[in-house]
């Protein structure tokens, strides 16, 4: 199967595309975002990586030309490493991640990335021959470690990197301040919040929560452009994260620890199959 046919896309305006794996059938399925710019481009996740992604958006009219001889800058930043978002990573020549998740990307840690892909999940397999089972988010080594308040500029728009860990230690939104947009990851999206992987922790995640609302509070988003889902505005994302602090009492945090220590041991044992 060719990268035309893997992925999709529809253009949003403003020079966002959004992009998805076509037969990639399962609630894990990320969104993928191409921002352009002036500049430079960006590609916001990169998907499971079982077609490239590059050759979609080349093949596919995308991405602008270049101006003389030197190729136009494509960055690809992770949001997080978690296997659905970081996959596609491997086919990317400049990859930016948090600080946090960057030893991970490096070496390739599927336990970490959380990997689990179901053979049901994959309606059409990429290339004959495939198997879910032998899926794993390989080695990738970072160009740019992202940190708390770094500005990714395209030119004519700019990228500002929040720090938003609970989800994973690493999580990110990109906010383009300009046009009041977020682009949250797993942070939060229009489902339930998932706290109970490795790495993910309850008090992280209600602090990423409070400054979600107070970015509403103070008029600087207006839509949310998320990991997973549909795309929402700044009174849904406000109720989000209001409703996630809310729950997160005591029963929570307990019953989520132990929701973390099964999801540990099964993707140990998940891992440790693969390896063997």
């Amino acid at each position: 199967m060719s990268a035309l046919e893997w992925f999709a896309h529809k253009p949003l305006g403003d020079g966002i595309f959004w992009i998805q794996e076509r037969f990639y059938e399962s609630g894990n399925r990320a969104n993928i975002w191409l921002v352009r710019g002036s500049q430079r481009d960006v590609v916001i996740d990169a998907g499971l990586g079982l077609r490239s992604l590059p050759d979609y958006l080349r093949a596919a009219g995308l991405l602008p030309p270049a101006e003389g001889s030197a190729p136009r800058p494509l960055l690809a930043v992770a949001t997080h490493v978690h296997f659905d978002h970081s996959g596609g990573l491997q086919h990317f020549e400049e990859v930016a991640v948090h600080s946090a998740e960057a030893a991970a990307l490096l070496r390739g840690d599927n336990y970490e990335a959380v990997t689990w892909l179901w053979e049901r999940e994959v309606a059409r397999p990429p290339r004959p021959g495939w198997r879910a089972r032998q899926f794993r988010v390989p080695p990738v080594r970072p160009t740019r470690l992202l940190q708390e308040g770094d500005v990714i500029s395209l030119g004519d728009r700019q990228l500002t990197v929040m720090h938003m860990p609970g989800h994973s230690r690493g999580s990110i939104c990109l906010h383009d301040k300009d046009r009041k947009i977020l682009f949250s990851g797993d942070v939060v999206y229009d489902g339930s919040m998932i706290d109970w992987l490795p790495y993910s922790r309850v008090s992280d995640y209600v602090a990423s929560c409070q400054r979600l609302m107070e970015l509403v509070d103070r008029g600087l988003v207006e839509k949310v452009l998320p990991g997973h889902f549909n795309i929402f505005g700044a009174e849904r994302l406000y109720r989000l994260a209001s409703n996630y602090i809310a729950q997160a009492g005591l029963c929570h945090k307990v019953s989520t620890c132990a929701m973390r220590s099964l999801a540990s041991i099964a993707l140990r044992i998940t891992n440790s199959r693969a390896a063997s």
